[in-house]
């Protein structure tokens, strides 16, 4: 596969439930201040958008959400359970507060570093989550705000897009509110896809 250039400003100012199928199978990329390369073919996605009650924006803006509300094309860094980092690309109108989870992806280049950063050199539980992906990337809470279309460290390639038939649409997962819409994206039979278990739709 040949991951082609980076992905426009265009791309991002769409819409979270287009952006986020359309990230399947795009590659995302670090580059390490020692050299190392790391680069994943994203595989899961679930989109937050303007009125979502799951959303973080959905109480308008706070200092921790400033980023969320555009420039589209930039990265979203959150801190989750005292523990763990997870990374969303920041999609929409500028100003509107819209984002894309990156759940999951298959490990392409730099597995070592990533085996580092995660203790198992298991492929499969590399970045299989969106907590596991932040952690093998590296990304922080410095990482806020990245740009993703002109930074140097931090990108989107093109990749390979899938056809609508390889994906899969499914409830998000750990949401209480939302949950009723099928905005959590996944390619079909993919082995790098997350555990995690979407939310059960109730009447």
């Amino acid at each position: 596969m040949k991951p082609g250039r980076r992905l426009p400003r265009a791309f991002f100012a769409r819409p979270s439930t287009d952006v986020a199928p359309d990230l399947l199978g795009r590659v995302l990329v670090r580059a390490l201040p020692d050299g190392t390369r790391l680069s994943a073919r994203i595989v899961e996605t679930e989109a937050y958008g303007e009125g979502d009650p799951a959303s973080h924006s959905y109480r308008g803006r706070t200092p921790r959400t400033e980023v969320m509300f555009g420039p589209p094309g930039r990265l979203y860094v959150y801190f989750t359970y005292g523990m763990h980092f997870c990374m969303n690309v920041v999609v929409g109108r500028d100003g509107e507060g819209a984002a894309v989870l990156l759940r999951a992806a298959e490990p392409l280049e730099g597995l070592p570093a990533m085996a580092e950063r995660r203790g198992t050199d298991r492929a499969r539980l590399l970045c299989s989550g969106p907590a596991r992906l932040a952690q093998a990337f590296g990304i922080e809470r410095a990482a806020n705000g990245a740009d993703l279309v002109r930074g140097r460290d931090l990108w989107l390639l093109e990749g390979a897009p899938l056809r609508p038939e390889a994906i899969v649409r499914t409830a998000r997962v750990g949401v209480r509110v939302g949950v009723e819409r099928p905005w959590r994206y996944l390619v079909r039979g993919d082995p790098f896809v997350s555990p995690g278990r979407p939310a059960r739709v109730t009447d």
